[in-house]
């Protein structure tokens, strides 16, 4: 016979299990039932180092997405996607509409937790999924656990609803989906995605040391900037956020730290960059050498760049805006910024046209 103290335990066991399951069906039994977008940003995990969120609904229907997809390499199908998609149904360029994910650095390992909305077929899905992955039942979902390769973990991925499916690399999809649902307060992560409520894509980063460790290595073209990163590893906050204009991009950059120095040190640093890219550009030797298309694209985008110092109280914050245009990406798909010694005609770059909406913010405040 259990002791009275046994049969309380157990039954509070029951109603804090029921209590979850409630919760993770509320989140995820409609898209009607509150915006994917609100939804998805609830489910941020305690130990999360960035989020990333992208809206592909709202961007195939933006101009600045064609322009974007007419200018990108379109390599050959890989195969074994040809066979995913002949087998589920299943095309991410027509079929997903959004995707979250939320990324925990640990050291020299991460966790990876996504979520996604789009048009699945459940049926078809699952029965790819029968072919080579294990079942196994966490709490109220039905989990299929793919082996990792190599040192990889394994993948966990649950279909919530007709139209939404979660994946994650942690140990229990249940278990990540349900501490994040108890997590009390979300404040400093909502405040930072209400003020990117207009960007269909947007990241946010909490303070990461494999982020300065990426900066300040040595980037395509030789670049290196240990005093970048430097700077970079006192910020708190980075996020960043996309919202087509157009047949612009608004690209939106902003760090946040408590130090008035380390903000003003950083404005200046990217304005003196933005200065020494204009001098470069500009010098006789190297307008000869260059492509005048090229040239003329790089000198725009950085007429474009806009570098704010914003004051938040408790919070110094460094903004950088840049304007993407169609006549950047063509010549970006085409050329590198160092002079070529080949010849040749420049390639056809698109008439631009005037935006009406080109002094808008592409971010709020």
């Amino acid at each position: 016979m259990w002791s009275a103290k046994a049969k309380k335990i157990a039954l509070s066991t029951i109603i804090v299990a029921a209590l979850l399951i409630v919760l993770l069906l509320r989140h995820f039994s409609s898209p009607s039932d509150a915006s994917a977008r609100g939804q998805f940003l609830r489910f941020v995990p305690v130990d999360t180092t960035s989020v990333a969120f992208i809206d592909l609904n709202e961007l195939r229907s933006s101009p600045f997405l064609a322009s974007l997809y007419s200018w990108a390499p379109h390599p050959a199908e890989d195969s074994e996607y040809a066979q995913f998609v002949r087998d589920t149904g299943f095309n991410y360029e027509r079929d997903l509409d959004k995707v979250f994910l939320a990324i925990a650095n640990h050291g020299t390992t991460s966790t990876t937790l996504a979520l996604a909305e789009g048009k699945f077929d459940r049926a078809r899905i699952e029965a790819f999924l029968n072919r080579s992955a294990k079942t196994v039942q966490q709490g109220s979902l039905k989990v299929y656990v793919l082996p990792g390769e190599a040192s990889e973990k394994p993948l966990s991925i649950a279909l919530l609803s007709a139209q939404r499916i979660a994946i994650t690399n942690s140990e229990n999809l249940f278990a990540a989906l349900a501490e994040a649902v108890r997590q009390p307060d979300h404040a400093e992560w909502q405040a930072r995605f209400d003020r990117m409520a207009g960007s269909p894509v947007f990241a946010v980063i909490r303070q990461d040391p494999a982020l300065q460790t990426a900066l300040g290595s040595a980037a395509p073209g030789g670049f290196r900037s240990p005093q970048l990163a430097a700077l970079l590893s006192q910020l708190q906050w980075i996020s960043i956020a996309g919202k087509p204009d157009g047949d612009l991009l608004r690209l939106v950059a902003e760090g946040e730290c408590s130090s008035d120095s380390a903000s003003s040190q950083l404005r200046d640093f990217l304005g003196g960059i933005q200065l020494l890219a204009q001098n470069g550009l500009n010098d006789p030797k190297l307008r000869q050498q260059m492509n005048p298309q090229e040239r003329g694209a790089y000198l725009e985008l950085l007429r474009s760049a806009d570098i704010q110092k914003l004051d938040r109280g408790d919070t110094k914050s460094v903004r950088l805006v840049l304007s993407i245009t169609p006549q950047f990406l063509a010549v970006a798909s085409t050329f590198s910024l160092l002079p070529s010694s080949q010849s040749g005609d420049p390639p056809a770059v698109p008439e631009k046209k005037p935006n009406p909406h080109r002094t808008k913010s592409a971010n709020k405040k």
